[in-house]
């Protein structure tokens, strides 16, 4: 770093260097004759007309912003631009004598920005979820907060270094911002802990979308080659069922997110789902299907089908429009009744035309069309003509 006799130093531009030296010069004043001086200031450069009371109090705050504003931002903010934040921030700045409002805007953007993911940060998920909270309650809607982190990311700091963890830490900044509608809101609010506010969105749907980052970011940090196994782990909480205050709301998500914490560590690398979360299927089939009971028939009976536990929760989807495009031909469809980890089941009226293996096209609430190929596991006659099929995820 130069030193102020540095000759390569770059020169402050001509209106700070002015203004560093008034703020020298007004130390040197007595109360009143600094008041009277700053009562003309202002009145020159913004046209106000303030006393000299008012005046000498709006410097004392304009001193204590670009302080504070230095701090928050880790570099050296002008005088100008902390007189122009106040005095904006008062409605007294009619006039942008001192400086563009496109520039006033890009600091109030990086005050409120996290800087290494770019991401909003803590002061603005407060804020936020204030506002949308109050919209929810007022339009009679649903909010979902989900509260993520990254599963063992102390591992990866320790073992591949900070540079690394940075990575990893854009890698999921980048993968929320691919993931969420324009309308949803992303946040780091801590080292390695980030939430998001997702407006009109219920616990399904929540649910969907979280699994669906879970995955992109899986895939996402394949590169950087970890032989930890780094992951987005997350829980959420949905206005009003789960609370309708934000502390609440906060607590069932980290309550759930614990849960899922939990569960992670049983069985080498497995995620068994928390029972309050209900989790969705993710948008890529996984490597090992799971889902009902497996038998060796391809079409057991309804009592044997059901008789073991699942090792997944299923998440149903009545009333929703998902639906399944069955094979090579788009014609055929079926209905969606429910979606697992490791396999999902269908309502046709002509069980008997689905082969043994077959492909299918998944269109599924906030998912994009997910191609998957699937093995008949059982077929449950219903009243009518209609038969539920199971199915499992073929890798």
């Amino acid at each position: 770093m130069p030193s102020p006799a540095d000759p390569t130093r770059t020169p402050l531009p001509a209106e700070d260097a002015f203004l560093g030296l008034l703020v020298e010069t007004l130390e040197t004043l007595d109360r009143p004759a600094r008041g009277q001086f700053l009562q003309r200031f202002f009145r020159t450069v913004a046209q106000l007309d303030l006393s000299d009371a008012q005046s000498l109090g709006y410097w004392d705050q304009i001193l204590a912003r670009r302080e504070e504003l230095s701090q928050s931002l880790g570099q050296p903010i002008s005088l100008k631009t902390a007189m122009v934040d106040v005095l904006a921030a008062a409605n007294f700045l009619r006039v942008p004598i001192l400086m563009e409002y496109a520039e006033l805007k890009k600091l109030q953007i990086n005050a409120a920005t996290d800087p290494l993911t770019g991401l909003y940060n803590r002061r603005l998920f407060v804020e936020y979820f204030d506002k949308e909270l109050n919209r929810a309650r007022r339009f009679g809607q649903s909010l979902a907060l989900v509260m993520m982190d990254l599963h063992r990311f102390k591992e990866v700091n320790d073992r591949y270094g900070h540079p690394q963890g940075d990575l990893a830490l854009q890698a999921a900044a980048t993968t929320l911002r691919k993931s969420l509608r324009t309308s949803d809101y992303a946040f780091r609010i801590g080292g390695d802990e980030f939430a998001l506010l997702l407006p009109q969105s219920d616990t399904e749907q929540a649910a969907t979308l979280s699994r669906r980052v879970r995955s992109i970011y899986q895939s996402a940090i394949e590169p950087m080659k970890l032989d930890v196994t780094l992951a987005l782990d997350y829980g959420l909480a949905v206005y009003p069922q789960d609370g309708d205050e934000q502390d609440v709301l906060i607590r069932v998500a980290d309550e759930r997110l614990y849960q899922l914490k939990q569960s992670n560590r049983v069985g080498a690398g497995e995620r068994p789902e928390p029972a309050p979360l209900r989790r969705e299927v993710p948008p890529t089939p996984p490597p090992t299907p799971a889902v009902g009971a497996r038998e060796a028939a391809p079409v057991p009976p309804a009592e044997r089908a059901h008789a073991e536990r699942r090792k997944w929760e299923r998440v149903s989807l009545g009333g929703t429009h998902a639906y399944a495009l069955l094979g090579e031909i788009t014609e055929k469809t079926a209905r969606v009744l429910d979606l697992g980890y490791g396999g999902v089941a269908l309502q046709t009226d002509a069980p008997e035309d689905l082969p043994a293996s077959f492909n299918a096209v998944l269109h599924v609430p906030i998912l994009p069309p997910v191609r998957v190929s699937l093995r008949r596991l059982y077929v449950l006659r219903a009243e009518g003509k209609t038969a539920r099929v199971g199915c499992a995820f073929v890798s």
